[in-house]
């Protein structure tokens, strides 16, 4: 019996706060169960539950302190509702995808249900006060996606205990007492992020709180199938701490045993925040009643016996029996709660079923009803009544619907002139407006903070500027950075010691401590993970990846979480963490360093920076450490030995994002370019020069934002040629910018010739100088391809090279 029981000194278990708990699981059940009914019945397009976990949340929940972090799972329903930061009507909102902040706060509709998230920013896009919330990154539905970031979220805490000079943001740790409790399914726990995860908080000692809910399945497959010894924590038994070795603690414990979860819980988050020591919490013997997902029944592949196991081992049925036989209540007083927990339920749905038809409802009338009005005044009433009818048949309507109807009334009437016309017109332009400010905004930042919004500095240059290696101008930067703001971190492989692989940190680790300048393990999807991790709690991080090529590892980590944490979250979330690496040039297929199509594709609501040089590189960081969005920088790999001469204000250079500048000026053909084919094309420019033929060559400098100002459209008009000339294999970034400046510029109007794109060739590029030269555009390539330009338009004065 726990009556009064004190737990580790944080939890008193008592009657009233024991039936509580049964009442929230309880509730978390019913709204379980009426969640996948609303999904039969039409109401909800798809619904993912947390039944058969409850008892479990509810004990890790009682851990839970303000200001500690929940990296979690599509399931946590009932810890978030504990923790007060869902309510089963915002639950019902989710599901039916209600795009109003003020009812579906977490995503504001964007995300399936199951996806919880603390809104961390105000209406400005400005950080609120991180202690005082029980936080909740929001989740994401790739498995064990949600774990990478869960190392930096801890990894957090350790630097706020252990450095005190940032000590002073207190608006985001309590001098590093907070913890991070992580959550995922058995299954996913087969996935590489997951066991990355585990050794990297096993290397680092962090408090990170990692729950395993194990039911047995990954949807179909059965746990023999999907784990070593069919127990994760018999698998990660190695990791287990002792004496002498640091390690994780690990426990195993069931699901349906209400008060050894309740200790459990208590001791090990009392381990991982006092001593910060990593604890693997193994929840066993959990169920599912209703199967994975909407999507199917679970009786296609669980047999009777294993169905009936489950019967007897439901948490709540467990709790129940508990309650009762330690008298804690009586049969009576559970039924009432039980009553009212379906009451709870349906009342919250109803209510939430309610607010969302309320706007669509009124909506829908008014559509029906300018179409009736539009029908009066057109010869084409017969089709526009049609149309009206058939918008009112419309089986719960959404706004799509009536899109739909109004664009193709107005392909109806597209040859008359009439008042209703044109209201339709506004009303469309309006629709159109609206939607897009519920369904895309918020992929950058739109508040004050945004680094489109930081003012230009420009380098600044004297008779005492040395010429110096290109790591040096960097490292120059570094340096100052380092020096004024002590939020900024570095971690990646040989960052530390070494001062990185090409010196742009050579000596930094010994000036400004290992805490700041930190080397890792080789393990690219958490060293973006740790980084993503420190950038929600206020931290500065610039992580590395050594080579380009490397960011394959960390690609679904970028894309699916960092890439879209703002626009997921309807701009309440966000993580303004900088990844640096280098690229361009480097021999052979696994280091050739230009896969940019792939992040132009896979990192919207990222910046993707593409300087020439390091004059230019150190101008574009100091922009984004101004600003608030996330970035991946691509250092030129060939540049870090070749000499600038180092400005005397490096540590105040700006340099704004998506300004094209133009390196050289010309009349015949526009070349626009980036990164290292910079020096290329411009070796061409003086070969062309030679031939006759001044090209004018523009480094884009960023290719997300590209070219805001239509920079490159004013050089067309002016050459009415263009070339795109990139590293990428065919199709990829050259298409890509060809595309933004022909289509969205509109730039095909002032073109005599055919657009060109020079690219590498379709395969990676093989080892040695050859292999390079015969793969990737090179100076002669340029050339030739300007030449047969201008021989297409004058073949007398440039006659056939070859």
């Amino acid at each position: 019996m726990l009556l009064n029981d004190s737990l580790t000194g944080s939890s008193v278990l008592n009657k009233e706060n024991i039936t509580d708990d049964y009442r929230l699981a309880c509730e978390s059940r019913q709204v379980s169960l009426l969640g996948r009914k609303d999904t039969m019945g039409g109401r909800s397009k798809f619904g993912i539950f947390g039944d058969g976990k409850e008892v479990a949340q509810i004990a890790m929940a009682r851990a839970f302190k303000l200001g500690d972090f929940r990296s979690g799972y599509y399931r946590d329903q009932t810890v978030e509702a504990y923790l007060g930061n869902l309510t089963w009507q915002q639950f019902f909102a989710q599901m039916y995808a209600h795009a109003d902040l003020e009812h579906e706060p977490h995503t504001g509709g964007r995300s399936m249900n199951g996806h919880f998230a603390t809104r961390w920013l105000d209406d400005k896009g400005h950080w609120l006060d991180q202690t005082k919330l029980y936080n909740s990154v929001c989740d994401i539905s790739p498995t064990a996606g949600q774990i990478p970031r869960s190392v930096g979220l801890a990894y957090a805490s350790k630097l706020y205990r252990a450095n005190k000079d940032i000590q002073n943001l207190t608006t985001f740790s309590d001098k590093g007492n907070e913890i991070v409790f992580a959550t995922i399914g058995d299954a996913s726990t087969s996935q590489g992020m997951f066991w990355e995860a585990m050794n990297a908080a096993g290397v680092l000692q962090i408090p990170l709180l990692m729950s395993v809910w194990d039911d047995g399945y990954g949807i179909s497959v059965p746990v023999e199938y999907q784990t070593t010894k069919s127990s994760i924590s018999k698998a990660l038994a190695g990791l287990q701490r002792n004496e002498e070795e640091t390690g994780v603690e690990i426990i195993a414990v069931n699901g349906w045993d209400y008060p050894a979860l309740i200790e459990t819980y208590q001791k090990a988050a009392d381990l991982c925040r006092t001593e910060q020591v990593p604890v693997l919490i193994h929840v066993t013997e959990l169920t599912q009643p209703q199967g994975h997902s909407s999507s199917g029944s679970h009786e296609r592949y669980k047999s009777k016996q294993r169905l009936q196991w489950e019967n007897e081992r439901d948490c709540n049925i467990h709790f129940r029996k508990w309650i009762l036989n330690n008298g804690y209540a009586t049969d009576e007083e559970l039924e009432r709660i039980e009553t009212d927990a379906k009451e709870t339920a349906r009342e919250s749905r109803n209510r939430a079923w309610k607010a969302y038809r309320k706007d669509l409802d009124a909506e829908h009338q008014q559509t029906i009803e300018l179409l009736k009005t539009t029908a009066k005044e057109s010869i084409f009433s017969e089709e526009l009544s049609g149309i009206a009818s058939e918008l009112s048949k419309t089986y719960y309507p959404v706004r799509r619907d009536n899109v739909v109807s109004v664009r193709k009334a107005l392909r109806t009437i597209r040859n008359e002139n009439t008042p209703s016309r044109v209201i339709l017109q506004e009303w469309l332009q309006n629709a159109l407006k609206e939607n897009a400010q519920r369904y895309n905004s918020q992929l950058y930042s739109e508040s004050d903070l945004s680094p489109l919004n930081v003012p230009p500095v420009n380098p600044v240059f004297s008779d005492e500027s040395l010429t110096v290696d290109g790591r040096e101008v960097i490292r120059s930067y570094f340096n100052a950075l380092f020096a004024r703001d002590p939020r900024v971190v570095a971690i990646g492989e040989d960052v530390g010691m070494i001062g990185d692989v090409n010196q742009g940190l050579a000596g930094l680790q010994e000036k400004f401590g290992e805490l700041r300048i930190t080397d890792t393990g080789i393990r690219e999807t958490t060293i973006i993970g740790q980084g993503i991790g420190m950038a929600m709690r206020g931290l500065r991080p610039i992580v590395e990846i050594q080579y380009f090529d490397y960011i394959y590892y960390a690609l679904a980590t970028l894309t699916d979480d960092l890439a879209s944490l703002r626009y997921r979250t309807a701009g309440g979330q966000k993580a303004p963490l900088i990844i640096r690496t280098r690229g361009h040039r480097l021999e052979g297929i696994w280091h050739s360093g230009s896969p940019m199509g792939t992040m132009l594709s896979s990192v919207r609501g990222m910046h993707v920076i593409v300087p020439r040089n390091f004059t230019q590189a150190a101008g574009l960081y100091n922009t984004l450490i101004k600003g608030d969005d996330p970035a991946l920088v691509v250092e030129p790999l060939n540049a870090y030995r070749q000499k600038e001469l180092l400005p005397d204000n490096i540590s105040e250079i700006c340099v704004p994002l998506g300004e094209p500048e133009v390196l050289k000026e010309g009349k015949d053909i526009t070349v626009v370019t980036y990164g290292s084919m910079c020096r290329i094309v411009m070796e061409a420019a003086t070969q062309l020069h030679n031939l006759g033929i001044e090209i004018e060559v523009i480094d884009v400098q960023t290719l997300l934002p590209f070219d805001i100002n239509n920079r490159i459209l004013e050089s067309i008009k002016k050459t009415s040629r263009v070339i795109f000339a990139d590293e990428d294999v065919p199709g990829s970034a050259s298409a890509f910018m060809m595309q933004q400046v022909l289509e969205k510029q509109n730039a095909y109007r002032w073109l005599d010739s055919a657009p060109v794109t020079i690219s590498a060739k379709p395969h990676r590029p093989p080892y040695g100088s050859d292999g390079d030269y015969f793969t990737k555009p090179n100076m002669d390539d340029i050339v030739e391809v300007a030449y047969g330009m201008m021989h297409e338009t004058d073949p007398t004065h440039f006659p056939t090279l070859y």
